[in-house]
């Protein structure tokens, strides 16, 4: 074996502790597919689509997958964490990765302003003496301490965040069920699959319609795509990493497409609005004793699962863009428990501005909050199929090797996610209200734009095009 092959193996591990086993493994790809946006978001949705929306998810499920096998498929060509970044500086270019890199801790940080309020919004609900500002810093340095201490802690914390919102969500199914079958509680005598289609059909307003909610339920898929943060600390990538994504088609049509059939057919979708949990909403109906309370319980530990896992993924990119020589050089230094301390501490602290912000910023900045959210995403995805697209003819021009978990389809079903995403960012440009978000990013683009322009004139080779470890080995 060659020094180089001992370098390129040694490359992925990058300092960090693997410290992630499977089951955290596992339960870290389930709870990315499970937040706040199908425990709240649904609701909204709901009312716009009626019961096509179980349509528009299992759509956007199918893509989903796509792209998820094709960032697999990189991921077992060179497991890194902070893969998403490096792909895309690999196949793209300098440029694509350092924008890809602070674009995706950007979509994180933003997400953590947001899921901090509503984490405290919904303690609020049992404490409502406390004041939201004391709350939200609470969870924020609890979850910051975590994440100092180990990996090991962080995906501790997260298996069982996890294992609430899937717990509450199979037993959410199996109640339905109940009460379709033997017709139990108050809402047995309406409960019936004919409620799909009964009330204005299963289209009740329209094609168009329900497509104008796929950025809502995109939104809900956001953080699907973390099961690559952590393949640089996980204990054996190319077991654990195949096994989680090969799941996420389950996952899917269990807790997304399942979970949202059970409740509209237990509860007419005419009875479902805005700003109102369908989950809260259906254990209304059911009739039963403190529904409300369990299901805030864990709309409350699926919003700090959020957080958690922005605070993990932000640190771990800004490390990757330090190393790059994208970031200030301090980003890199691993702590005695080798966390990317310094990165977790400056994402903590702009977590920290936005629950100072909610304090003047209308309720409506949550939406646009989540719009812009949305948006950082896409642009992680597109990057993801983009690179994969790249991988694909680099191996069958025999330029690098062949991972061992090809996606299927090779590179047309990145074709189909790219067009699918091109679309969705359509729909949000044509929307009124979600199309701030795309002012927000291209003003965004702008300042990471001069940023590059100040690297490129202070640091030059930085910017250019580095030569690939495996065109070295040859």
């Amino acid at each position: 074996m060659t020094s180089a092959q001992v370098d390129t193996e040694k490359a992925p591990e990058e300092g960090y502790e693997r410290g992630l086993g499977s089951r955290q493994v596992q339960m870290i790809a389930i709870g990315g597919a499970i937040g706040v946006g199908l425990f709240l978001g649904a609701g909204a949705n709901i009312a716009k689509a009626g019961p096509s929306l179980i349509l528009m998810y299992a759509l956007a499920g199918v893509i989903i997958f796509f792209i998820m096998r094709a960032l697999g498929e990189l991921l077992l060509y060179r497991p890194v964490s902070g893969s998403f970044a490096e792909y895309s500086r690999e196949f793209l270019g300098p440029f694509f990765g350092y924008f890809t890199g602070w674009t995706y801790w950007l979509m994180w940080v933003v997400t953590g302003m947001a899921e901090l309020t509503a984490a405290a919004i919904y303690v609020n609900y049992w404490f409502p003496s406390v004041p939201q500002w004391t709350t939200a810093l609470v969870f924020l340095l609890v979850l910051f301490a975590a994440n100092l201490i180990s990996v090991k802690l962080f995906g501790e914390i997260e298996f069982w965040f996890s294992m609430v919102k899937v717990t509450a969500l199979i037993g959410m199914i199996v109640i339905g069920l109940g009460v379709l079958t033997f017709g139990f509680s108050s809402a047995g005598d309406t409960a019936a699959v004919s409620n799909l289609w009964a009330f204005d059909g299963f289209f009740p307003k329209g094609i168009g319609s329900s497509l104008m909610t796929l950025q809502g339920v995109m939104f809900a898929y956001l953080a699907v795509e973390l099961v690559g943060v952590t393949a640089g600390e996980s204990e054996n990538p190319e077991k654990t990493l195949p096994k989680a994504i090969n799941t996420l088609p389950w996952r899917i049509a269990l807790f997304y497409v399942g979970a949202l059939t059970v409740i509209l057919c237990v509860v007419k979708w005419t009875e479902f609005s805005e700003g109102v949990s369908p989950f809260v909403a259906a254990f209304a109906k059911i009739g039963i004793p403190a529904g409300a309370a369990i299901v805030n319980f864990v709309v409350l530990t699926a919003a700090l699962s959020s957080c958690n896992s922005g605070m993990y993924s932000t640190g771990r990119m800004l490390r990757n863009l330090a190393e790059s020589g994208e970031a200030p050089a301090v980003f890199k230094k691993l702590s005695s428990t080798k966390t990317p301390a310094f990165g977790i501490t400056v994402s903590m602290l702009f977590m920290g501005i936005g629950v100072i912000l909610n304090y003047i910023v209308p309720e409506k900045a949550f939406g646009y909050v989540v719009s812009v959210a949305t948006a950082a995403g896409i642009w992680t995805w597109l990057m993801i199929l983009v690179s994969h697209v790249l991988y694909r003819r680099a191996v069958d021009a025999g330029r690098l090797p062949a991972s061992s978990f090809p996606a299927p389809g090779g590179a047309k079903c990145s074709w189909v996610a790219i067009a699918f995403l091109l679309f969705v960012t359509g729909i949000i440009a044509y929307d009124a209200d979600s199309r701030v978000c795309l002012y927000v990013m291209a003003g965004w683009a702008v300042a990471l734009g001069i940023g590059w322009l100040v690297l490129k004139s202070r640091n030059p080779e930085v910017t250019q095009r580095r030569e690939s470890e495996f065109d070295k080995v040859g």
